[in-house]
């Protein structure tokens, strides 16, 4: 079940994503942190960020919509109260996801974790839509990533990975773009710009107006994307978006992916990713999959008129 990437091994492709998964160490008592192949940090800021306005969480239909707006303690806190807690767990892999309003904020807090021990590796969050400066602003301009990606590369002494956004025209060209610039890898997709609207006041069901969607709704978008963009890209891509079943990961790795982030489907289930685990692990026991990374980039697209095995549309 081992697979590697940007020079990370991990003990199984599953990875818990940022933003539903605290920092790690607030799910010690329910999922087993050195069984999950790695789990992601909330966004780290330079300062500590209050996050948007309730109400910031909406149900829909196959999924949620969420503008919670990076809230987090900020880098120093992050180092001094929540780090030292994962020296409980030293084979678990922590990756920080890192974000800032400005370039400048982005290579601080790198700087900063730099010096830091327990850190595997670093996500770029360069596509969150529910700040109105920096994260999405970057995903979005070409330009901008790549001016950001080279001077965060520049100092990073981890490898680097680019959390890209979905709400640009291509992913696979900003994954390029991400790749020129250094990235070691590329995860995608984030959340998808959307709102709901509360048809009795007639006002948005979200303080921000709108927000971020995920779960499973997303998934057969998210799963296209992650196509594209494995045949795009080098670098290894991670994929995520509404996985929450052994055959939900299996179709992003089959796709392009080498691991998998699982974020909504915590929620729901607060054990997903370890139960997770144990479903790949038992997918491939049934299916004779002896790695599981052969399993990756492995979807036969070559075949046309292929019937669908789930359901037949008229």
């Amino acid at each position: 079940m081992t697979v590697r990437f940007a020079g990370l091994e991990l003990a199984n492709p599953i990875i818990a994503a940022s933003g539903t998964f605290g920092y790690g160490i607030e799910f010690e008592e329910i999922v087993g942190l050195e069984q999950i192949g790695a789990f992601v940090t909330k966004g780290i800021s330079l300062e500590p960020m209050a996050g948007n306005q309730a109400p910031r969480i909406v149900q829909t239909a196959a999924g949620m919509l969420n503008a919670i707006g990076l809230q987090n303690i900020g880098v120093e806190d992050f180092i001094a109260k929540k780090l030292p807690q994962l020296k409980r767990y030293p084979k678990a892999v922590c990756i920080v996801n890192v974000f800032g309003y400005k370039v400048a904020d982005y290579v601080a807090v790198v700087e900063r974790l730099n010096d830091a021990e327990g850190i595997a590796a670093y996500e770029l969050n360069v596509s969150c839509p529910n700040v109105h400066e920096g994260g999405m602003t970057f995903g979005a301009d070409a330009g901008a990533l790549e001016y950001l990606v080279a001077r965060v590369k520049s100092v990073a002494t981890r490898p680097l990975m680019v959390k890209l956004s979905p709400n640009v025209t291509s992913v696979a060209q900003m994954a390029r773009v991400s790749e020129l610039a250094g990235a070691d890898a590329v995860s995608l997709v984030n959340t998808f710009m959307a709102m709901a609207i509360d048809v009795e006041t007639r006002q948005p069901m979200i303080r921000n107006v709108t927000g971020g969607l995920s779960g499973p709704a997303i998934k057969p978008i998210a799963l296209r994307m992650v196509y594209e963009t494995a045949k795009a890209v080098k670098i290894p891509v991670i994929g995520m978006g509404g996985i929450v079943t052994a055959e939900d990961a299996v179709e992003f790795l089959l796709a392009g992916a080498t691991a998998v982030e699982v974020g909504t489907a915590s929620y729901a289930d607060p054990r997903a990713v370890e139960r997770l685990v144990g479903g790949l692990t038992g997918w491939c026991k049934g299916h004779n999959v002896e790695r599981v990374g052969s399993l990756t980039g492995g979807v036969d697209d070559s075949v046309v008129g292929v019937k669908a095995t789930h359901g037949n549309f008229r």
